[in-house]
């Protein structure tokens, strides 16, 4: 059995896969999550992306980021807030802004950052509502709540990125927590194919190893007493 760690990148999806026991890794960077649906013998997928969108928000935003967020310390704005499943559809940013102001309480608007998100939250949450045998195999996680788990449930010192820019002693922190704890390659973690960047491929890793832990009934769920929304998707981010 194997299990897949996905992150966002600027061409589509970056996914490392790995067997449930650890071992050698592969990279793959693909447009569409579809047909890493139909691999055998996957156990289970991890992806940094919301799954799950609620018709309404209330205070401090979506259930999971409200959970794992104060976990985090300085790193909790790496948890950006999703706005209500009509606000993710909206493909203009002012009517996104509308229609969060109209289904959130307190009322807010969307960060440009979950903004330009929408497409790939959208293709996610298609993929899953389409194909119901994904929603099983396919979890919530966060690259951040993975590294926190790998460094004893306490939040690591330093940001991945400052300003926009990959941050050395944010990516060095990461990558020895990936050798050391989650048993990757050094040379594997080294490596960004064309079209990712090295951080994008970190956070894959990451939720593979967050995957392993799903599969093996290890993994913690934020919060414990998670919703589903009303297509029935799970909203719970798994660490």
């Amino acid at each position: 059995m194997h299990v897949i760690g996905i992150d966002g990148c600027p061409t589509g999806w970056v996914a490392t896969l790995r067997a449930l026991d650890g071992g050698p890794a592969e990279r793959r960077v693909v447009k569409d999550l579809a047909p890493l649906l139909d691999l055998p013998a996957i156990a289970a997928m991890a992806i940094d992306m919301p799954i799950g969108l609620p018709d309404q928000i209330g205070p401090d935003g979506r259930g999971p980021e409200k959970a794992l967020r104060p976990w985090l310390g300085a790193r909790q704005s790496s948890v950006f807030s999703v706005p209500a499943r009509a606000a993710v559809y909206a493909e203009d940013y002012a009517e996104a802004n509308r229609l969060s102001l109209a289904h959130s309480e307190p009322p807010r608007k969307v960060s440009k950052q979950c903004f330009f998100l929408f497409p790939k939250i959208r293709a996610l949450d298609g993929l899953l509502r389409a194909q119901p045998h994904g929603a099983t195999l396919v979890h919530e996680c966060h690259p951040e709540g993975a590294f926190m788990a790998m460094n004893g449930m306490k939040p690591l010192m330093h940001p991945k990125k400052v300003k926009g820019r990959v941050y050395p002693e944010g990516m060095n922190e990461r990558q020895k927590l990936l050798i050391e704890v989650a048993g990757f390659d050094p040379a594997f973690l080294s490596e960004a194919p064309r079209g990712t960047g090295l951080d994008d491929c970190l956070d894959s890793a990451a939720c593979a190893w967050s995957a392993a832990r799903i599969a093996r009934g290890e993994a913690v769920a934020f919060p414990a007493d998670f919703e589903r929304d009303s297509y029935g998707l799970p909203m719970v981010i798994r660490v």
